[in-house]
């Protein structure tokens, strides 16, 4: 789950890392009563999750309330990378030193965190990255014994810094490698830390966390799918949030599976036979009557899908349960959409007799179903 700037910025400054004073705003009003208590010109910056977002024209800079409200109501008009702005983060503008990049993250080879650091952050890490690789640095720490005071002092010391500043960019890192295991965090971004006359400041935070640990963190469980935006289709959250699988592709056939591998494989052989999917939904092990017929009515539901291929080896998930899901969909909705089905193993003869009572045939092998769902989405009647 990917947490707003402001969100992450909130966090972070529980933990004692710098960031500017700010508010996160939804109209232009409070954006103008916190700059004329300020004081100071500030940044206007939309709350949005993408990358990009300042060259995007997602950060602005003012320095009068007027300038502020003007601002903070047209980007609340506006769309960033075709994200529509909601919240706002005011916050000081900050005068720029330098600009460092701290990120830690998992890596998942050495099944650690590893903290990535560069002297030359801001908006062109990316390009740091790729065009001068030696200029960033990775720090492995061990997942029993944790961060130490001296591996921070060591990534301060290579970043550049002695004396105060070495050990005020230390326990920086300490901090955000607290707020990476205590928040579950994929994630955990500063970029740019930008570097003072007598100290440092976060100007930008992101905070990712893992879905699986979201449990532990109710406070920011019930926003999932509000964090999706931007990253999946409107069909895409609307399957995560009745628990399916579901990925939305550029076809018009559906496509519903058991495991990813047999799913993954009935796209395949949708293609080879001149066919587009338009969706993989992977129904997993075990599935009931009840999921099933979920998982069939929404896709049946999408306007462009002119045929359904169900393809399922029966074993945990039955072949009966499989045809009465089926079964059960198609008389919810009334639907006209042809249903073609592939299923064999367990209860295989219970379930093709439950389709065929229906009056959906169930073909014996993928291939066979594939080409016919195929036909079937270009009007080819075979007779």
């Amino acid at each position: 789950m990917k947490l707003q700037e402001y969100e992450a910025k909130e966090i972070f400054k529980k933990y004692g890392i710098p960031t500017p004073p700010g508010i996160m705003v939804t109209e232009p009003t409070s954006a103008k009563n916190f700059i004329e208590n300020l004081s100071k010109p500030v940044a206007i910056k939309a709350q949005v999750s993408v990358g990009g977002r300042g060259k995007a024209g997602g950060i602005k800079f003012a320095n009068t309330p007027s300038e502020v409200y003007e601002l903070t109501q047209q980007m609340l008009n506006e769309k960033i990378k075709d994200l529509p702005v909601r919240k706002i983060l005011v916050e000081e503008k900050i005068l720029i030193k330098k600009e460092i990049y701290i990120g830690i993250t998992i890596d998942r080879n050495s099944k650690c965190f590893v903290i990535i650091t560069s002297a030359s952050g801001g908006m062109d890490i990316e390009e740091v990255a790729e065009k001068q690789p030696e200029k960033i640095m990775k720090t492995y720490i061990d997942p029993i014994n944790g961060l130490r005071s001296y591996h921070s002092i060591g990534i301060a010391k290579r970043l550049g810094y002695s004396g105060k500043k070495m050990t005020d960019l230390a326990s920086i890192i300490l901090r955000l490698y607290k707020v990476a295991v205590d928040m579950d965090a994929e994630l955990t971004e500063i970029n740019p830390l930008v570097e003072l006359e007598e100290s440092f400041v976060a100007a930008d935070a992101r905070l990712n966390i893992d879905n699986n640990a979201l449990y532990r963190h109710k406070e920011y469980e019930a926003r999932l799918f509000e964090s999706y935006e931007g990253e999946l289709t409107q069909k895409e959250i609307e399957g995560r949030k009745m628990d399916l699988i579901y990925v939305e592709l550029d076809g018009d056939i559906g496509i519903i599976g058991n495991g990813a591998g047999l799913t993954m494989a009935t796209l395949d052989t949708v293609m080879i036979n001149g066919g587009k999917a338009g969706n993989f939904l992977d129904l997993g092990g075990g599935a009931n009557p009840e999921r099933i017929s979920k998982a069939v009515e929404f896709v049946l539901n999408d306007d462009r899908v002119k045929a359904l291929f169900v393809n399922v080896l029966g074993g945990i998930t039955r072949c009966d349960d499989t045809a009465k899901g089926i079964v059960s969909a198609q008389n919810k909705l009334n639907s006209k959409k042809p249903i073609v089905v592939r299923m064999m193993g367990t209860n295989e003869e219970e379930g093709k007799k439950i389709l065929s009572d229906a009056g959906i045939k169930s073909h014996d092998t993928m291939e066979e179903a594939a080409d016919m769902v195929v036909k079937i989405a270009r009007g080819i009647n075979d007779g």
